[in-house]
């Protein structure tokens, strides 16, 4: 039998026994290729086979975006995938790099992982999964 659980505007919404609804990774990750990292070309090749590997489809082109300034100052890549959206802060002053893949599809993280790796060679990496359901 279904739960039903009271919304913000005083309607009930049924709870199904699905636990899941998406899938969060988070790679923060230290000591990358200063050279890859700083280069638009190999941020975009790197999305293009992220969203291969971990079997999305990309909605668009990825926006790849030099922004701030000081300690600051990075590429920031942002790629829509049908099922969400995979984002990445590259951190010039640190060689850090901050990697977030969402989707409500399920993905095989050591896919994903294994990508960024062969670009970016970090010298360590910390990672979080979590699964999302409000």
């Amino acid at each position: 039998m279904k739960q039903t659980r009271k919304n913000r505007i005083g309607g009930t919404r049924k709870i199904s026994k699905r636990s899941t609804w998406g899938y969060h990774l988070t790679v923060d990750a230290r000591d990358c290729d200063p050279e890859a990292m700083r280069s638009k070309s190999t941020i975009a090749a790197f999305s293009k086979e992220l969203v291969d590997a971990i079997d999305m489809v990309a909605y668009g082109p990825p926006q790849i975006v030099m922004f701030g300034t000081g300690y600051r100052k990075g590429y920031t890549l942002v790629q829509l995938i049908e099922t969400s959206n995979i984002a990445a802060h590259f951190v010039e002053e640190t060689n850090d790099i901050y990697l977030d893949i969402f989707s409500c599809k399920p993905f095989k993280i050591s896919d994903g992982i294994a990508v960024f790796q062969k670009y970016f060679k970090p010298s360590h990496i910390k990672k979080r999964f979590i699964t999302r359901r409000a």
